[in-house]
Order: C-alpha cells, then structure tokens, then sequence
C-alpha cells in the first residue's frame, strides 16, 4: 500500500518541528543552568575573599577630657588616623591589628568629636563623644626667684623631647606609681601664680608630697631620652628625668634632687631613677610627674588602673 505523499511529507515536518522544540527546551535549560552555577560560583568567590572595608574601634567608648583615645583598626595595610588638624601614625599590633593613641586634654571642646581612618584603599568615618569634666582651681605664691621665666634651652629640649615617636613599644599593661608620697595636687588643676591666672594652663600631671630624698622609680620601661639639671639653666623644670616609653608615649619627672641614670639608658618598671627634691618652681618638695601622648599632656589616672596593652 502506497501513503500519499503529501500526508508523508507533513508528517515529516511535524516531526522536525517537535525535534527543534526539544533541542531549543534543552538549550535554554542548560544555559540557564550554567547561568546560575556560574553567579553561585562568583558569590563563593566573594565570600572567601577578606573584605578590604575598614574595621576600627574606639576606647574608651565614653571619653572625658584629659582621656587617651584607642584607635583599634583592623587593616591590611597600614591605616592613619586623622583628629582635628592633626594625622597620627598607627603601630602593628599583629594580625593585621593597628593602633594609634591620641591625647585629649582639659583645653580641647567638649561633643561630637570626628575621626577618619585611611589605609589608602578605604576610609572610615567616625564619631565620639568627648564629655565634659570639671577640674579644680588652685593659687600658688612661689618665693623670690621661683617664678622667673625659662630658659630657651629648658624649653627647647624639653619640647623636643615630647615629640619623640619611637616606633618600638616598650611599656607593658598599668603604670606604676612613681612615688610613694601623697597625692597634692591632680591632673588638670587651673592655676593663680602670685595672683594671676594663668591663661590656658592646666596641670600637665601629678604631683607627689613625699619626703625628700625618697626614691623616684620608672612607672614603665623605656629609654631615658632627657636629662636636665637645675645648674644647666632648668630654671622652672628644675633637675628632671624624660623617659620615652615608645610609640609616643612619655613621661617627665620634674623638681628632682638626685639623678641616678643616664642618657640613652634603658631602665625597667619600677627601677629607681632619682630622688624626690625641691628644685626649679617649686614651693616645697615633691616629686612633679607627666604624661605625655603624642606631645599633650595626659591624665596618667587611666594609664595606672586600666592600662593600655
């Protein structure tokens, strides 16, 4: 029996038809496959590379003035940290960890205070709140020729000095307390000198009424990057002792009666480094000691109860 051949040929076509309708199902299927295995591929990818935003912490979380400033930055590179008009550097801390300390003292304003971090790659804004903080006002009558100006030398090596930034830490966790002596006179105390207030001055740090002659130790270890005698023309700093404990971080000791250690030494926490006297501008013995943090002066209170690592 012989199909006609028009019924063969339509039935031929329909075939092809249905064939081209399976291998087009196909083709959009598997492309749309490899599609989406291909955007869960590079979602993988994404994931597992480190993300290159900057992650920074600040502490203390509510500063008052006088406070140091923690910056924490967690980086691949290392950051910057802008306040005010002023960039400081930061150190490795390891594990991709950097840090820098800034100094905030009773002259600074009170609210919202910005910050920028910077690797070079991103840049993070932040904001704390620096609160204020009322600190005492005290007269003080110095005897004939204790009130004298500085010298330019005093003032020139001892500014020196508090700019150093060394880029090793040397310090470990709290500071010791320098003296044994009682506390006369705290951090950030306004001042009348014979009757005349002294116009943006603060007590840049501690005083200690202990008996003469009693020992001076290093609240910390560092290198002894100042020596200044009374007889070298440290007319208001009297005999003192600077001590830079790295990373910007220092402290002096003022009004000194005895200097046990050198220039350049390296001395350990707790060491014995003078004596307490009665020299320079001073109405009394005791022992004048400050701390300095990127070359402002600093309460030390913080740094001998909960210490910086």
């Amino acid at each position: 029996m012989t199909l006609p051949h028009t019924g063969f040929g339509t039935l031929l076509q329909t075939h092809d038809r249905f064939i081209s309708v399976i291998r087009l199902a196909w083709f959009k299927r598997s492309f749309l496959f490899k599609s989406s295995l291909a955007a869960l591929v590079a979602i993988a990818l994404t994931m597992a590379q480190p993300s290159r935003a900057l992650q920074a912490k600040i502490t203390p979380a509510s500063p008052q003035l006088g406070d140091t400033l923690s910056v924490m930055v967690q980086s691949s590179s290392n950051p910057t940290v802008t306040m005010g008009a002023k960039t400081y550097s930061t150190f490795d801390q390891g594990n991709n960890q950097f840090r820098a300390l800034l100094p905030t003292t009773p002259l600074d304003r009170p609210g919202k205070l910005p910050l920028r971090v910077n690797d070079g790659q991103d840049v993070q804004e932040l904001t704390v709140n620096l609160k204020p903080r009322s600190f005492p006002t005290q007269s003080i009558w110095l005897p004939p020729g204790k009130g004298d100006n500085g010298t330019d030398l005093e003032f020139d090596r001892v500014d020196a000095f508090k700019q150093i930034v060394s880029p090793q830490k040397f310090w470990q966790g709290k500071l010791l307390r320098p003296n044994a002596g009682e506390i006369t006179t705290g951090y950030g105390v306004r001042r009348y000198y014979n009757g005349e207030f002294a116009k943006d001055y603060y007590h840049r740090g501690v005083d200690y009424a202990g008996n003469y002659g009693s020992a001076v130790i290093a609240p910390a270890a560092g290198r002894v990057a100042l020596i200044g005698r009374e007889s070298e023309g440290f007319k208001i700093h009297g005999n003192c002792i600077g001590i830079d404990h790295g990373q910007g971080v220092s402290s002096i000791f003022l009004h000194l009666s005895r200097i046990n250690v050198k220039e350049g030494e390296m001395v350990k926490a707790g060491q014995p480094i003078g004596a307490l006297g009665g020299t320079g501008a001073a109405t009394g013995p005791h022992l004048h000691w400050g701390l300095y943090v990127q070359g402002l002066s600093v309460d030390p209170t913080p740094w001998r109860y909960d210490g910086f690592q």
